[in-house]
């Protein structure tokens, strides 16, 4: 079961990474074999699945994304924790979205999908 305590460390540390545009620490959150789904992978990464696999697949991803957006900042608005999984809502660049991401048992991002306003 996820605690409301991670589920508040986690969001405060993934935000601190994204806004610091720091990939190393954004990709410490996560699995070497996470899968990450999202609708900019469709765009960015040329993905019609908007699916991709492996760490070394999302970190060029997000090193394209974290270039094109030079002024990338999140505003978290609000974390909701799960069973196995927390769901962080936040205000990006392009709007608000939501990401919910899937912990395996020693505390790591196995899985995220994220979501956003049209």
């Amino acid at each position: 079961m996820i605690s409301t305590a991670f589920a508040q460390r986690f969001a405060g540390h993934w935000v601190d990474a994204w806004n610091a545009h720091d990939l190393p620490a954004i990709l410490s959150h996560y699995t070497e074999d996470f899968q990450m789904s999202s609708p900019y992978i469709v765009e960015l990464a040329n993905e019609p699945s908007g699916t991709l696999n492996g760490k070394a697949s999302v970190a060029a991803y997000w090193s394209t994304a974290l270039a094109r957006m030079p002024t990338l900042h999140f505003e978290l608005i609000s974390v909701l924790a799960g069973v196995d999984s927390v769901t962080l809502y936040y205000r990006g660049v392009r709007g608000l979205a939501a990401e919910v991401f899937f912990f395996n048992e020693k505390g790591l991002v196995c899985r995220a999908c994220a979501h956003y306003t049209s």
